[in-house]
């Protein structure tokens, strides 16, 4: 039986999820991990916070019996478009055609770190792809507002999580369904016809429907790293899909969940969203910043349209941040020493070469 995320806790590196404390271990590997290894990996462990420090944010989680959702009386989440509302779970689209559903929390998260626990199931009659569209979890700085992608507005202001369950683009290579991300300061539109790869961050493969078992999904932002962690394989533990660092988002933004169909069609459903505020320290000068002003936005060395495809659904390449950017230089700055080396010997013999014909 699996328990409340509230009492997990994390193993050394990303794991098993045992009785204890919520939250997701830190990307990096365990404490035994040799040096050349971190090296390899490119990415250094973030600080973790340990469980006892780790907090359910009740007012921005959606719980069953989904108390305060649709209410006057307690509005702390509100639904429009198709969403029904049920004792076991929340479905934003029923498995028919043509129908669009949201539902957003009514309080606006002022926390500048945090991690969002979901349980959801995409399931329906539809084969092999002939089933869509997908689910959109959101943090924006916008809400209930309906649009074209994946049941709410394009050019939105914030970060989008795409469950994608249907490839549009028929020249693809990914596998789908396809797990994507993306961070937009209202200048960016979001591509259907090319599942939003030109403006895509990082993504993965995740064969999260139909599944007979329950799904989750994990969202950590925490001092400009955003993860993304699967538990798709009724196994209770969490799998790597998406780890970026330069993300910027402010506070004061709204947390959602949407989902569309069109002429294909699948159940959507929400069955608990879980935030909780992860204790990190901050230096005074990032204190002092108004994160509410904060303009959306990601740090990146190249730009998203650089993205290539490969035939597992991933990149081939990543941002290179940290350590990736330190072995590119040691490694450039080696082969200038080794080519200098070589070309010196060589001149040296050219030289002694010569003198023997005088």
């Amino acid at each position: 039986m699996r328990m409340a995320a509230e009492g997990w806790f994390w193993l050394w590196g990303w794991g098993r999820r045992c009785p204890g404390r919520p939250g997701l271990p830190g990307p990096g590997p365990g404490p035994t991990t040799p040096l050349f290894l971190l090296l390899l990996l490119g990415s250094v462990a973030a600080d973790i916070t340990d469980g006892n420090s780790e907090h359910l944010k009740r007012e921005h989680s959606l719980i069953k019996p989904y108390q305060g959702v649709g209410s006057s009386s307690m509005p702390l989440w509100d639904f429009q478009g198709s969403t029904m509302l049920t004792s076991q779970y929340v479905r934003l689209t029923p498995d028919e055609r043509s129908k669009e559903g949201s539902i957003w929390n009514h309080q606006p998260c002022f926390l500048k770190d945090w991690e969002m626990h979901v349980h959801f199931k995409v399931h329906g009659t539809g084969k092999k792809n002939l089933h869509g569209d997908g689910i959109a979890l959101w943090y924006t700085r916008d809400r209930l507002v309906p649009g074209p992608v994946f049941g709410s507005k394009d050019s939105f202001h914030g970060l989008a999580i795409f469950l994608d369950t249907y490839p549009n683009d028929e020249t693809t290579e990914r596998v789908f369904p396809y797990i994507s991300v993306m961070v937009n300061n209202g200048s960016l539109s979001y591509d259907h016809s090319k599942d939003g790869r030109w403006t895509e961050l990082a993504g993965c493969t995740a064969d999260f429907r139909n599944r007979d078992h329950d799904t989750f999904l994990a969202v950590r932002y925490s001092r400009g790293r955003l993860t993304v962690m699967t538990d798709l394989e009724d196994k209770n533990e969490w799998k790597n899909c998406i780890d970026i660092t330069g993300v910027r988002l402010p506070t004061g933004y709204y947390f959602g969940a949407s989902a569309g169909t069109g002429d294909l069609s699948d159940n959507h459903d929400i069955i608990s969203m879980k935030l909780f505020q992860l204790m990190v320290e901050h230096t005074p000068d990032e204190e002092n910043i108004d994160w509410t002003k904060i303009e959306p936005s990601v740090n990146f060395l190249k730009s998203p349209k650089d993205n290539v495809d490969d035939p597992t659904g991933n990149f081939r390449s990543g941002p290179l941040t940290g350590w990736r950017v330190f072995l590119l230089l040691l490694c450039a700055l080696l082969g200038i020493v080794v080519c200098a080396v070589v070309g010196a010997v060589v001149f040296q013999k050219r030289q002694e070469r010569n003198k023997r014909f005088y």
